[in-house]
């Protein structure tokens, strides 16, 4: 590709209103899962290979593809396509391991290393190019160091921004500096749905919509798409625009953010490195919560008990949770600790320091801060960091409420009470939950269990008769004038009663003259005209006086 002169980085060159990315360097190793596993295993690069997760290949080699093997493949299938097939467990702390010697390599001629993903690493081009007198130059010198030193194939792309540097690197190319929409434009709209981005269905409903481009949701407004798909669809059409994966205001996170912790005696094995890790991960991630932060580039700081310093920064397209905080600092540790004589730290690590690189504000949180909320306790308890469906389903009652106001959505309580609707409390979506009432008070009169699945809004009338068509009534004393036999809803037909308990007496609004007065209640097992049955609650609610007869309505169904 024929290259312009290119935009200096971190320079705030306006284009439709925003500025140019920072021009990246990707450094990619393809397949690397099944090359990590492939290294660790002994197995030699000629073979067929491919990791699975869930009975499903993840990831596959290249003598893999070209036997059928591919993505999302069951196992059956792909040993049956090729059944000479070597198979590998998925192993994230195995690939990350792995990869520290890459990582170390690209270090080794230039600053500013990233580790996107293990197999993945980013690193601004600004400097490095200016030193090595360009950026072909800078290319071409680090696929001969990595190559050599790290004993990898890999390909190499730059783009402005990180997402377009990693399609780049997919392809092998230099995209020129200020060209990465029209980069981007006739690409598939599946490309968002990059590992570790977790955009599988908002890819899913553009491919529906008839988006199938980048360019083509690049052409979206992103009022229309705000509206649409909410924060994950502006963040996505960010990229398919050629911007940067975030809005360029980030905070500068306070010094006091930082998390250090020393160890006496030090960490010399990965197994108490790890358990180390979950303590400190919930340590910063509650810090910087506090501050209504979350961190999107962690940097992981240790010093051996010998003075050494060992480094390395993670960038992740999403705020980091404190379980995936805890992943990343196990997977250094276990890089570092793992590493061939020369690589490896000569001591144990005496003093561990997490500090946020960078971070982005509570609106970009994604509802990580669910753990213990009202809003997850409305969705059955699950803090965000442990459900990530249960964090979609909130994502989308929030933007409901946002389009029909406070009480367009609503969750029910269950309360004290007598019968099954005022048992029953509708609060809106984010409001506290708390149970207003007294659950286990006598309430005098409340229906035994179990109660009613279906509680109508609106009241059904019913007819009960006896075996001789007289309606049957509740006397003052409470009891029933005869065993019903039929019972006939709203206008339809009659139809046999199977069985029946009751009545149960509840004196309502006794002091009220406008109030309810005495009901009574009865469950009745109906015969369906297809043989099956069906179960109602019925409430008798007196005499209704323009017909002097009994009034009796339907209050539940029973499943």
């Amino acid at each position: 590709m024929t290259r312009a002169p290119s935009i200096p980085d971190g320079s705030r060159v306006a284009v439709d209103g925003d500025r140019v990315p920072v021009r990246m360097l990707v450094l990619w190793c393809p397949d690397w899962p099944v090359t990590a596993a492939a290294l660790a295993a002994g197995v030699p690069a000629h073979l067929p290979a491919a990791v699975f997760a869930a009975n499903r290949v993840v990831a596959c080699s290249a003598v893999a593809r070209a036997s059928g093997v591919r993505r999302g493949m069951r196992r059956r299938d792909a040993q049956s396509r090729c059944p000479e097939l070597v198979v590998f467990g998925e192993d994230a702390g195995r690939d990350a391991r792995m990869f520290e010697p890459v990582a170390a390599t690209v270090e080794e001629l230039t600053v500013g290393v990233e580790v996107v993903r293990p197999g993945l690493v980013a690193v601004p081009v600004r400097g490095a190019a200016t030193y090595f007198g360009g950026e072909n130059e800078l290319v071409e010198l680090l696929l001969d160091h990595v190559s050599v030193h790290a004993g990898m194939e890999c390909q190499v792309g730059i783009a402005d921004g990180l997402f377009a540097a990693v399609l780049a690197a997919h392809r092998c190319l230099l995209v020129e500096a200020g060209t990465a929409a029209r980069f981007l434009a006739p690409l598939g709209i599946t490309e968002l749905d990059q590992p570790g981005s977790d955009r599988g269905e908002l890819v899913d409903l553009l491919r529906r919509l008839g988006l199938r481009t980048l360019g083509a949701f690049a052409g979206l407004t992103e009022r229309d798409v705000a509206t649409r798909f909410g924060t994950a669809g502006v963040l996505a059409h960010r990229l398919a625009r050629g911007r940067s994966e975030r809005p360029p205001h980030r905070r500068r996170p306070p010094p006091e953010l930082a998390v250090t912790e020393s160890f006496d005696p030090v960490l010399d094995r990965i197994d108490a490195a790890a358990f180390t890790a979950k303590t400190l991960a919930e340590r910063f991630h509650t810090g910087l919560a506090a501050h209504g932060l979350a961190c999107t580039r962690l940097g992981i700081h240790a010093t051996t008990e010998r003075g050494e310093q060992l480094t390395r920064v993670w960038r992740c397209a999403e705020p980091l949770t404190p379980q995936g905080i805890a992943d990343r600092i196990r997977w250094q540790f276990e890089g570092w600790l793992r590493a061939g004589e020369g690589d490896r730290p000569t001591a144990g690590v005496s003093q561990l320091r997490l500090e946020p690189e960078e971070t982005v504000t509570g609106r970009s949180l994604q509802f990580g801060l669910w753990q213990g909320s009202s809003a997850g306790s409305a969705l059955g308890g699950l803090g965000g960091e442990q459900a990530p469906a249960t964090e979609r389903a909130g994502r989308a009652l929030l933007r409901v409420q946002g389009l029909l106001g406070p009480e367009g959505v609503v969750t029910a309580v269950l309360d004290g009470g007598r019968d099954p609707a005022e048992r029953v409390r509708l609060i809106p979506w984010g409001d506290d939950r708390a149970v207003a009432g007294d659950r286990q008070a006598p309430w005098p009169g409340r229906l035994p269990p179990p109660s009613p699945a279906t509680v109508f809004a609106r009241p059904v009338r019913a007819v009960v008769t006896d075996s001789l068509g007289t309606e049957v009534d509740i006397t003052e004393r409470h009891r029933i004038t005869a065993t019903p036999h039929r019972v006939a809803l709203g206008t339809g037909p009659a139809r046999r009663v199977r069985d029946w308990a009751g009545p149960w007496p509840v004196a309502a609004q006794w002091w009220d003259p406008h109030g309810r007065g005495a009901l009574a209640r009865v469950q009745v097992l109906l015969e369906e005209a297809d043989q099956s049955e069906v179960a109602l609650l019925l409430v008798w609610q007196g005499n209704d006086p323009t017909q002097n007869r009994p009034l009796w309505i339907v209050e539940g169904m029973y499943d």
